[in-house]
Protein backbone atom coordinates (compact mmCIF):
# COMPACT_ATOMS: atom_id res chain seq x y z
CA UNK A 1 0.00 0.00 0.00
CA UNK A 2 1.18 3.31 -0.85
CA UNK A 3 0.54 5.92 1.91
CA UNK A 4 1.82 9.88 1.55
CA UNK A 5 1.93 11.52 5.07
CA UNK A 6 0.06 14.39 5.91
CA UNK A 7 -0.31 16.80 8.15
CA UNK A 8 -2.67 16.32 11.37
CA UNK A 9 -5.41 19.21 10.51
CA UNK A 10 -5.69 18.03 6.62
CA UNK A 11 -8.90 16.51 5.49
CA UNK A 12 -9.92 16.35 9.26
CA UNK A 13 -13.52 17.75 8.46
CA UNK A 14 -13.85 14.60 6.26
CA UNK A 15 -12.74 12.40 9.15
CA UNK A 16 -15.39 14.06 11.49
CA UNK A 17 -17.74 13.70 9.20
CA UNK A 18 -17.46 10.08 8.36
CA UNK A 19 -17.03 8.90 11.80
CA UNK A 20 -20.69 11.08 11.89
CA UNK A 21 -21.89 9.05 9.23
CA UNK A 22 -20.84 5.44 9.59
CA UNK A 23 -18.05 5.26 11.98
CA UNK A 24 -14.01 5.12 11.94
CA UNK A 25 -11.80 1.65 12.37
CA UNK A 26 -10.40 1.72 15.51
CA UNK A 27 -6.98 -1.01 15.15
CA UNK A 28 -5.04 -2.58 18.01
CA UNK A 29 -3.17 -5.11 18.75
CA UNK A 30 -2.84 -7.60 21.60
CA UNK A 31 0.63 -7.71 23.63
CA UNK A 32 0.64 -11.24 21.64
CA UNK A 33 0.37 -9.55 18.04
CA UNK A 34 -3.41 -10.34 17.72
CA UNK A 35 -4.91 -7.49 15.78
CA UNK A 36 -8.73 -6.57 16.44
CA UNK A 37 -10.51 -3.84 14.89
CA UNK A 38 -13.83 -2.18 16.14
CA UNK A 39 -16.22 0.84 15.19
CA UNK A 40 -16.23 4.05 16.45
CA UNK A 41 -18.86 6.47 16.11
CA UNK A 42 -17.75 8.42 18.89
CA UNK A 43 -14.36 10.64 18.89
CA UNK A 44 -12.74 13.97 19.73
CA UNK A 45 -9.73 14.94 17.34
CA UNK A 46 -7.92 18.25 18.37
CA UNK A 47 -4.30 20.03 19.94
CA UNK A 48 -4.07 19.40 23.63
CA UNK A 49 -0.73 20.28 25.52
CA UNK A 50 0.42 21.69 22.38
CA UNK A 51 -0.18 18.21 20.57
CA UNK A 52 -2.07 16.58 18.02
CA UNK A 53 -4.91 14.31 20.11
CA UNK A 54 -7.47 11.81 18.95
CA UNK A 55 -9.38 10.82 21.83
CA UNK A 56 -10.67 7.92 21.13
CA UNK A 57 -13.81 6.17 24.02
CA UNK A 58 -13.67 2.43 24.41
CA UNK A 59 -15.97 0.88 27.01
CA UNK A 60 -13.92 -1.69 29.47
CA UNK A 61 -16.36 -4.41 27.75
CA UNK A 62 -15.24 -4.09 24.31
CA UNK A 63 -12.32 -6.62 22.95
CA UNK A 64 -10.48 -3.92 22.34
CA UNK A 65 -10.01 -2.25 25.56
CA UNK A 66 -7.67 -4.90 26.86
CA UNK A 67 -5.33 -4.71 23.73
CA UNK A 68 -5.13 -0.96 24.24
CA UNK A 69 -4.48 -1.36 27.56
CA UNK A 70 -2.18 -3.76 27.05
CA UNK A 71 -0.06 -1.70 24.51
CA UNK A 72 -1.21 1.79 25.00
CA UNK A 73 -1.53 2.23 20.81
CA UNK A 74 -3.92 2.25 18.51
CA UNK A 75 -4.81 3.85 14.92
CA UNK A 76 -7.74 5.40 13.67
CA UNK A 77 -8.45 4.26 10.36
CA UNK A 78 -11.08 6.54 7.95
CA UNK A 79 -13.21 4.54 5.59
CA UNK A 80 -14.06 5.07 2.67
CA UNK A 81 -18.07 5.40 1.40
CA UNK A 82 -18.22 2.18 0.24
CA UNK A 83 -17.61 0.69 3.38
CA UNK A 84 -20.53 1.28 5.10
CA UNK A 85 -21.31 -2.31 5.38
CA UNK A 86 -17.42 -3.02 7.12
CA UNK A 87 -18.54 -0.19 9.68
CA UNK A 88 -21.50 -1.73 10.47
CA UNK A 89 -20.24 -5.19 10.65
CA UNK A 90 -17.10 -4.03 12.77
CA UNK A 91 -19.35 -2.21 15.23
CA UNK A 92 -21.56 -5.50 15.69
CA UNK A 93 -19.40 -8.37 15.67
CA UNK A 94 -16.72 -8.86 18.56
CA UNK A 95 -13.08 -9.66 18.23
CA UNK A 96 -13.61 -12.42 20.75
CA UNK A 97 -15.83 -14.13 18.70
CA UNK A 98 -14.72 -14.11 14.75
CA UNK A 99 -11.53 -12.51 12.95
CA UNK A 100 -13.20 -8.91 11.37
CA UNK A 101 -10.22 -8.85 9.07
CA UNK A 102 -11.19 -11.90 7.53
CA UNK A 103 -14.92 -11.55 7.52
CA UNK A 104 -15.19 -8.25 5.72
CA UNK A 105 -12.10 -8.94 3.58
CA UNK A 106 -9.57 -6.40 5.52
CA UNK A 107 -6.04 -5.82 4.51
CA UNK A 108 -3.54 -5.43 7.21
CA UNK A 109 -0.51 -3.12 6.77
CA UNK A 110 2.51 -1.96 9.21
CA UNK A 111 2.11 1.08 10.39
CA UNK A 112 5.40 3.29 11.09
CA UNK A 113 4.98 4.61 14.98
CA UNK A 114 3.01 1.92 16.79
CA UNK A 115 2.30 -2.00 16.32
CA UNK A 116 -1.54 -1.54 16.21
CA UNK A 117 -2.46 -1.85 11.79
CA UNK A 118 -3.41 -0.17 9.47
CA UNK A 119 -6.46 -1.38 7.19
CA UNK A 120 -5.09 -0.80 3.61
CA UNK A 121 -8.90 -0.32 2.23
CA UNK A 122 -9.27 2.97 4.53
CA UNK A 123 -8.24 6.48 3.33
CA UNK A 124 -6.64 8.09 5.96
CA UNK A 125 -5.01 6.74 9.05
CA UNK A 126 -3.95 7.99 12.47
CA UNK A 127 -1.25 6.71 14.56
CA UNK A 128 -1.59 6.80 18.21
CA UNK A 129 0.34 6.46 21.12
CA UNK A 130 -1.67 6.84 24.32
CA UNK A 131 -0.09 9.67 26.58
CA UNK A 132 -3.28 10.06 28.98
CA UNK A 133 -6.57 8.21 29.51
CA UNK A 134 -9.53 9.35 32.09
CA UNK A 135 -12.72 7.26 32.63
CA UNK A 136 -16.07 8.47 32.28
CA UNK A 137 -17.45 9.51 35.90
CA UNK A 138 -20.72 8.68 36.11
CA UNK A 139 -21.81 11.53 39.10
CA UNK A 140 -20.41 13.98 36.75
CA UNK A 141 -22.49 13.25 33.28
CA UNK A 142 -25.99 14.85 32.68
CA UNK A 143 -28.38 12.59 33.77
CA UNK A 144 -29.82 12.90 30.36
CA UNK A 145 -26.95 11.77 28.76
CA UNK A 146 -26.38 8.46 30.98
CA UNK A 147 -30.13 7.52 30.46
CA UNK A 148 -29.58 7.27 26.55
CA UNK A 149 -25.98 6.07 26.07
CA UNK A 150 -25.22 4.57 29.55
CA UNK A 151 -28.77 3.01 30.77
CA UNK A 152 -26.86 -0.94 31.97
CA UNK A 153 -23.36 1.47 33.23
CA UNK A 154 -20.71 0.43 31.05
CA UNK A 155 -18.57 3.79 30.83
CA UNK A 156 -16.19 4.42 28.15
CA UNK A 157 -12.81 4.48 29.40
CA UNK A 158 -11.20 7.83 26.78
CA UNK A 159 -8.00 7.33 25.54
CA UNK A 160 -5.98 10.42 24.73
CA UNK A 161 -3.61 9.20 22.03
CA UNK A 162 -1.20 11.30 20.61
CA UNK A 163 -1.19 11.20 16.79
CA UNK A 164 2.68 9.94 16.20
CA UNK A 165 1.70 10.36 12.19
CA UNK A 166 -1.26 10.73 9.90
CA UNK A 167 -1.03 9.57 6.43
CA UNK A 168 -3.42 8.96 3.25
CA UNK A 169 -3.61 6.63 0.67
CA UNK A 170 -2.43 7.49 -2.52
Amino acid sequence: MKAREIEFTHNLPETIAMMHKDGLLLSSISAGGTANVMTIGWGSPGIIWGRPIFIAYVRPSRFTFQNIEATGEFVVNVPDDAMHDVCMSCGTLSGRDVDKFAENGLTIASAQSVRAPLITECVRFYECKVVHVNDLVDAALDPEIRSGAYPKGDFHRLYFGQVLRVAERT
